[in-house]
């Protein structure tokens, strides 16, 4: 038997969010975000799901092969551009679509000579200051892609919001009005939302939407679910108690015996633990599910095991189910116990985890 810690993928849920992608955006074309293996999701299996998408957005050119490997017909976008010109004639031959973000990536495609030009999205920095050129350069920038032999057509036009997730935030009003300053009389396609434009911002929403959390059933907006905005979360990450044991008022429990139990009571061991992508940092008090019944973690998570508090579940018995989050126990919830983002949770579950997709069959694979 495998050991019991497992992520269960639900297909239908992720084809369900799409969906509502589409109805809080029904104007706009979708470039579904599937970088970071689809936020831990198995970026194969989110791209064959999502093909009812127009695009898809990963971070370089092995997940943009990964995607063409799975035979997801749509086009795939490297939203971080060639790291290299050495990269764009398998990015041409690939027919992948490329973010110019850096005056260096533009001279790399003036001095390329390519046998297929690529198409590009012209990057803008309206005030994330991450990635982008600056508005004032936005219209040299545009002319020189519409001159390069090696892009072909105009190239589309994007910028990226920083505080969307705060509803009437000033920063994300100046972003829409940078960008719409910056592009005016500019052909091409817009996209400026991300998952929080798309929830919060429908002004933001313009040719192309950037769906990434809110695909996966989280919600991108401050202190809010996935269900919230109608969202079904794709991932429930769950195990099972290996060991029940009475411990007497006192007693320590976990490394450093940084937590003793306040009366007589009993512990549960549940085979999940930070080797997993369970966040060590989770506090006592972070909430599990065991049995259907909501109770809490106690002690500091270990690398394989973490221990829970079996007051609430007094019934409980070795081989009952634990759910770590997703389902009925909202991952946002797990996320502000730990004292971080749903994304970092997503992203950080371990391949050596059994997974389990359900919704185009009950295929169980391993990684």
């Amino acid at each position: 038997m495998t050991r019991p810690a497992r992520v269960i993928v639900d297909l239908a849920a992720l084809r369900h969010n799409l969906s509502r992608v589409r109805a809080l955006a029904p104007r706009a074309k979708v470039l579904a975000i599937l970088k970071a293996d689809a936020y831990g999701h198995g970026i194969a299996r989110a791209a064959q799901a999502l093909s009812g998408a127009d695009a898809f957005g990963v971070a370089c050119l092995e997940e943009a092969c990964e995607i063409q490997e799975a035979r997801a017909r749509r086009p795939v976008v490297l939203l971080e551009g060639p790291f290299s010109a050495s990269e764009l004639p398998q990015i041409s031959r690939s027919g992948f679509e490329i973010v110019v973000h850096h005056a260096s990536q533009l001279e790399m495609l003036e001095k390329t000579r390519l046998a297929r030009p690529v198409r590009c999205w012209l990057k803008i920095d309206t005030g994330m200051h991450r990635l982008g050129f600056d508005p004032s350069a936005a219209a040299s920038a545009w002319r020189r892609l519409g001159d390069c032999a090696s892009v072909d057509k105009a190239p589309r036009l994007m910028t990226h919001l920083a505080r969307a997730s705060h509803a009437g935030d000033e920063l994300t009003r100046e972003q829409l009005r940078r960008f719409e300053s910056a592009v005016r009389g500019m052909e091409g396609e817009r996209s400026i939302a991300n998952s929080a434009g798309i929830l919060g911002w429908p002004d933001s929403h313009a040719d192309w939407v950037r769906p990434g959390l809110m695909l996966y059933g989280a919600s991108a907006v401050e202190n809010g679910t996935g269900t919230d905005h109608g969202l079904r979360p794709v991932m429930r990450f769950t195990s099972t108690l290996i060991s029940v044991r009475r411990l007497a008022a006192g007693e320590p429990v976990g490394y450093g015996a940084s937590w003793r139990c306040p009366e007589p009571m009993s512990i549960g061991v549940v085979a999940a633990g930070y080797g997993d992508g369970f966040p060590r940092h989770a506090n006592t008090g972070t909430p599990v599910i065991v049995r259907g019944c909501r109770t809490s973690i106690v002690g500091v998570a270990s690398m394989d095991m973490l221990t829970v508090d079996l007051r609430p579940v007094p019934d409980a018995v070795v081989g009952d189910e634990v759910e770590l989050w997703g389902g009925a126990l909202p991952i946002e919830e797990v996320a502000r116990h730990a004292g971080t983002i749903p994304y970092e949770l997503l992203c950080g579950v371990q391949k050596r985890l059994t997974f389990v997709a359900h919704g185009e069959g009950e295929d169980a694979v391993s990684m």
